[in-house]
C-alpha cells in the first residue's frame, strides 16, 4: 500500500542537520571575527570601543567639559548602537579609561575603575567619565566625511563604519580578542616611535620600522628582555611573544643588610595576585632564601622582598622568582586584525603600519574633497550676494513689489536656486555687511585655497608632504620628550633565568646521615656527635654501616655491586626519631645486590672505583650523579666479579695504594690510572688467588699511614714507600710491619 509523505509545514525546511548547522555557525563565526573580537587595522577599535567613543562624542563629553554618568553613556550605547549587555559595554567603558590597561587611555574616568591589584570598578550609576585628548584625535575628521557611515542597527540613526584620526590607535594601545577559530594579541607601543616609522614608510615604503620602533612600550612599564634577533623576528611574522619582567633594584639598610624594592610589575599582572603568588611560595618553602614579601604600593607600585639573611646571592633570588612566579611573563603577539576589505589577516608590524598610512591618505583624500566642496557651495552664495550688493536697490524693489520675487530674481540676474534663496533669507540686519571688498576678498581667498586643494588631489607628492606635516604635530604632541609619550618600559637584553641551584631551593640545615648494616637510611637533625648511644641506635640484629654528616641541600650517593650508582637527596631522608626506612623503597635496587659505599656526592671531584678482581679507574662525581631511581652505570664489573670499593680522591694525591686478600701492596703513580665515565677500568694490581680487598689515593711525600692495633691505638706512617713502588698492574709485595690485619687502609 503506497503512502504519500505531507509536505512539510509552512516555515520549516526540510534540509541535512550537518549542512543547516555548518551554515549557521559559520554566519555565527563570521560575525564575531569581523564584528565583535577583531580589531580593524586603521583605527585599532572593535565595534563596541568605537561606538562608545562615538555616543560620547555625542553626548559632547569633550576634555574640556565636564563629566557625565557612565549610566548616561552606558545606555545611549545600548539604546541607539550596540544592542548587547549592558554589563560588557561597561567592562570594555572601564578598561579604556584604566591607565595600567592602555598605554593611552581613550577615557578620563572620575571614581573608582578598578585599580593594579585586580579590584573591580564601581557600578556605572557611580562613576563618570568624558574623553581624552587621545580619543579626540583618534575620532578627527569625523565632522569632513572623513570615512562611511552606515546605519544603526535599528536604520534610526548613523554611525561611523571606523574612525579617521592620526592616532595609531591599533599598536599604540594593542588589542586583544578571541574569535571563532582565531585569536589577536598585539602589545601596546610608543606612538612617537610609530609616528616616527610611519613618517620614514612615507619616503620610503622599504624603510625598516625596526629603525625606529624599539618594542613594547607596556602603561606598567618593565623591562623587555628579549634579544633582538627574537624581536625582529615577532615583528617581522607578526606572531612570537616578549620576556617581560619586573623592574627592581637593591636598597642597602644600615649594618650592612639590603631589601629588594619593586616599583614596575609586568603588563597584565595583578598586584594583588602576584603578592599572594609570592607568599605562597615563601609559605612552601620552595624559595627558602626569601623571608618576606611586604606591599608598601600607594598609587606608585612598591613590592619589598627581603632575603633569609645579608648572605644571599641577590641575583639568584631574583632569578629564583623570575622562575617561579609573575614577576617574569611573556606577552604574546598575534597582530591578526581586520584589513581594509574586513578581511582577517595576520600582519607583520611593517604591514599594519603601511595599512594604517595608506587608511591615512584616504582620509586626507576624503577631507580635501568635502573641504572643496564646502568652498564651491561659498563661492556659489558669495557671487550671489556680490550681485544682490552691485543691485541692492533693484533686489528690494523686486522683493516688496513681487508676490513670488525667486523667480524674478532668478530670471532678471541669472541667479541659481540657492543663490536667490539665500538672498531672500537674508535678514535685514544683514544688508549693512553686504560690502563688495570683504565679499570679493573672501572670494579671493576662497578660490586661492580650492585651488591649493585642487593641486593636492592631483599630486601624490603634495600628499605626501602634507602627511608628514601632519603626522608631525601629532607626534610632537606624543613626543618621547612629554608626559605622556615618555617611554615607559625598557629594551634590555638578558640571559634567560638559570636554573635555581638546590641549596636555594632547600632551606640549608645540618643533618646527620646513618644507613645501617641491613639498609635502614634516617637523617638526624643537627650534626650529632656520631658515637653516642642515642645516635647510634638500632633494630635488633642491625647495626651501623656508614654514618656522616651533611646538610639538607647535600647530594648523596650511593654505590651497589652490582656497579650501579644512586643518588639520594638529603632533605628527603626520613627523619630520626625512630629507625627510618629501607633506602631500597627509594631506589631500584634488589636485595640480594650489597652497598659498597654511601658518601656525600660533594665531599670530592673525583673517585677512585675499583672491582674485586682488581679492575678501576678514576670517575669525576659529577658523572655519576643520577636523576631516577633506576640510578646509573658506573662500573661494568667482569663476569664473576663486583665493584668493590669507591674511595674519594684528595686534590694532592698523586699515587695509589692498593692490597689485595692475599696480603700484598703495590703503590704506583694516580696518573696511570685512566678516568672514564663508566665501563670496566684498567688493572690495577694482579692477583693469582683471590683479589682485591682495598685501594687509596695519596700524596706520596706524605706516606702511608695507619692506626695500630692494641689499647694505645696509635698511628703508625710508613714515609718510605720505594720498596713497594712499581708500574700499574704489578703484584706487590708484603705490607709494612703493623700493617691492619683486615688489609684496610
Amino acid at each position: 500500500m503506497a503512502t504519500d509523505f505531507a509536505e512539510p509545514p509552512i516555515g520549516i525546511l526540510d534540509a541535512p542537520f550537518d549542512s543547516a548547522l555548518s551554515e549557521r555557525y559559520l554566519v555565527y563565526a563570521l560575525s564575531t571575527i569581523t564584528a565583535r573580537s577583531l580589531p580593524d587595522v586603521r583605527d585599532g577599535l572593535k565595534p563596541v570601543h568605537r561606538r562608545l567613543l562615538w555616543a560620547m562624542r555625542l553626548l559632547r563629553l569633550d576634555p574640556s567639559q565636564g563629566y557625565k554618568k557612565c549610566a548616561r553613556v552606558v545606555g545611549d550605547v545600548i539604546g541607539k548602537y550596540h544592542p548587547h549587555g549592558d554589563q560588557s559595554v561597561y567592562d570594555a567603558m572601564v578598561r579604556l579609561a584604566q591607565t595600567f590597561s592602555l598605554r593611552y587611555p581613550l577615557v578620563d574616568g572620575q571614581g573608582n575603575f578598578g585599580n593594579i591589584d585586580g579590584d573591580n570598578a564601581a557600578a556605572y550609576r557611580y562613576t563618570e567619565a568624558r574623553l581624552t585628548q587621545v580619543a579626540i584625535d583618534l575620532m578627527d575628521g569625523l565632522d569632513e566625511d572623513a570615512v562611511a557611515y552606515k546605519p544603526t542597527y535599528n536604520n534610526e540613526d548613523q554611525e561611523p563604519e571606523l574612525f579617521p584620526g592620526m592616532f595609531p590607535n591599533l599598536l599604540a594601545n594593542g588589542a586583544s580578542g578571541i574569535a571563532v577559530g582565531m585569536a589577536t594579541s598585539i602589545p601596546p607601543h610608543n606612538a612617537a616611535e610609530l609616528l616616527d616609522a610611519a613618517i620614514a614608510l612615507i619616503d620610503d615604503a622599504d624603510a625598516d620600522p625596526l629603525a625606529f620602533v624599539k618594542g613594547p612600550d607596556f602603561p606598567t612599564g618593565g623591562l623587555v628582555v628579549d634579544a633582538p634577533v627574537a624581536l625582529r623576528e615577532a615583528y617581522a611574522t607578526g606572531r612570537g611573544s616578549f620576556r617581560v619582567r619586573a623592574r627592581w633594584s637593591v636598597e642597602r639598610e644600615k649594618g650592612g643588610g639590603w631589601q629588594v624594592v619593586v616599583t614596575e610589575i609586568p603588563y597584565g599582572v595583578q598586584k594583588g595576585k602576584l603578592i599572594e603568588q609570592i607568599a605562597e611560595l615563601i609559605n612552601a618553602k620552595r624559595l627558602p632564601i626569601l623571608a618576606d614579601v611586604r606591599d608598601e604600593s600607594d598609587e606608585q607600585v612598591r613590592l619589598v622582598l627581603e632575603p633569609r639573611s645579608r648572605t644571599v646571592d641577590v641575583s639568584v633570588m631574583m632569578d629564583g622568582l623570575f622562575r617561579l612566579s609573575d614577576l617574569e611573563t611573556r606577552v604574546p603577539l598575534n597582530l591578526n586584525v581586520l584589513d581594509s576589505r574586513r578581511t582577517p589577516r595576520v600582519m607583520s608590524l611593517k604591514e599594519a603600519l603601511a595599512a594604517w598610512v595608506e587608511h591615512q591618505f584616504v582620509v586626507l583624500r576624503r577631507k580635501t574633497e568635502h573641504r572643496l566642496g564646502k568652498i564651491a557651495d561659498r563661492l556659489e552664495l558669495v557671487a550671489g550676494y556680490i550681485i544682490a550688493y552691485l543691485n541692492l536697490d533693484r533686489v528690494i524693489a523686486i522683493i516688496r513689489a513681487e508676490d513670488e520675487p525667486k523667480p524674478v530674481l532668478i530670471a532678471e540676474f541669472e541667479l541659481t536656486d540657492r543663490q536667490a534663496e539665500a538672498i531672500l533669507n537674508m535678514r535685514l540686519r544683514s544688508l549693512r555687511k553686504l560690502e563688495e571688498m570683504e565679499l570679493r576678498s573672501e572670494r579671493a581667498k576662497l578660490e586661492k585655497e580650492q585651488a591649493e586643494l585642487t593641486t593636492l588631489l592631483g599630486s601624490e607628492a603634495r600628499q605626501r608632504t602634507r602627511m608628514k606635516r601632519d603626522l608631525t604635530k601629532i607626534r610632537d604632541r606624543y613626543g618621547l620628550e612629554t608626559v605622556l609619550g615618555a617611554r615607559r618600559t625598557t629594551i634590555e637584553e638578558a640571559a634567560p633565568t638559570r636554573d635555581i641551584p638546590l641549596e636555594a631551593m632547600i632551606e640549608r640545615e645540618p643533618v646527620t646521615i646513618i644507613l645501617s648494616q641491613r639498609g635502614w637510611v634516617r637523617a638526624m637533625r643537627g650534626h650529632v656527635e656520631l658515637s653516642a648511644p642515642e645516635t647510634m641506635k638500632f633494630k635488633e640484629g642491625d647495626g651501623p654501616a656508614y654514618a656522616f654528616h651533611a646538610h639538607t641541600t647535600d647530594k648523596l650517593l650511593l654505590a651497589a655491586e652490582n656497579g650501579r650508582f644512586f643518588t639520594l637527596a638529603a632533605d628527603k631522608l626520613p627523619g630520626g626519631r625512630g629507625f627510618g626506612e629501607p633506602v631500597r623503597a627509594t631506589i631500584d635496587l634488589d636485595g640480594s645486590v650489597g652497598i659498597v659505599a654511601f658518601l656525600r656526592a660533594g665531599k670530592t671531584e673525583k673517585m677512585l672505583v675499583a672491582a674485586s678482581d682488581g679492575r678501576g679507574f678514576v670517575v669525576r662525581a659529577a658523572d655519576v650523579i643520577a636523576e631516577t631511581r633506576k640510578g646509573k652505570t658506573v662500573m661494568t664489573p667482569r663476569p664473576g666479579a663486583k665493584l668493590a670499593l669507591v674511595r674519594p680522591i684528595a686534590a694532592e694525591a698523586d699515587y695509589v695504594a692498593a692490597i689485595g686478600d692475599n696480603r700484598k701492596m703495590l703503590v704506583f703513580p694516580l696518573n696511570e690510572v685512566a678516568e672514564l665515565s663508566r665501563g670496566q677500568g684498567v688493572q690495577l694490581q694482579r692477583y693469582r688467588d683471590g683479589g682485591m680487598s682495598d685501594a687509596v689515593a695519596f700524596r706520596f711525600a706524605d706516606g702511608l699511614s695507619w692506626t695500630m692495633r692494641g689499647e694505645s691505638a696509635r698511628t703508625r706512617t710508613e714515609s718510605d714507600l720505594n720498596p713497594w713502588r712499581a708500574a700499574r698492574g704489578a703484584a706487590g709485595r708484603m705490607p709494612p710491619s703493623g700493617f691492619p690485619r683486615d688489609n684496610r687502609f
